[in-house]
């Protein structure tokens, strides 16, 4: 058997081993489950989502072509002075 040691913070550690009691497991065996799945499913056993909406598939749909615009000529980029822009902020 091998050891693992991992720094998680204290109230994670307490709030996940309650769950874990009331699943009638312990930390050790809760892990153990968790590497079990990793290697069945052969990744993480559960979607990893992010919620910053930068990172949608819509989102990199619209940068991706706003830069293959950029880069074929077909759009030109914006440039303002820095009164131009105070102007713009005070409108």
């Amino acid at each position: 058997m091998a050891n693992v040691n991992i720094r998680v913070e204290d109230s994670l550690k307490k709030n996940a081993e309650n769950i874990f009691a009331e699943l009638g497991m312990s930390l050790s065996t809760a892990t153990n489950v968790f590497y079990r799945q990793v290697v069945r499913c052969g990744g993480i056993p559960f979607d990893l989502r992010v919620s910053d909406p930068f990172y949608s598939a819509e989102n990199q749909a619209r940068l991706r072509k706003t830069i293959e615009n950029y880069t074929s000529g077909a759009s030109k980029p914006i440039t303002k002075t820095m009164e131009e822009l105070t102007e713009m902020e005070n409108v």
